[in-house]
């Protein structure tokens, strides 16, 4: 839990810092489906989902279906700086 609060907290402030206007969300159903951060902005809609070890994640089904033109992601210790700076 402290590595997804560090790294949400350091993207906030990116985007912040970006003069870039995004709401950010969490994401869950009913059935335990979720997505640690969710960025939504003007043009897009990004699901980001948050591990410490590099696994092989699935997007979520209803994440597809429900927002076929959003985009999705993995972050990771091996690729985080690129991400919050």
């Amino acid at each position: 839990m402290l590595w997804e609060n560090y790294l949400i907290s350091e993207r906030m402030k990116k985007k912040l810092y970006q003069s870039e206007i995004t709401d950010f969300y969490f994401w869950r159903t009913y059935d335990g489906q979720e997505i640690d951060l969710i960025e939504s902005n003007a043009d897009s809609l990004k699901g980001i989902e948050i591990k410490w070890k590099d696994k092989k994640i699935k997007v979520p089904a209803a994440w597809q279906k429900n927002y076929p033109g959003a985009t999705f992601s993995l972050v990771n210790p091996e690729n985080y700086l690129t991400w919050i700076l």
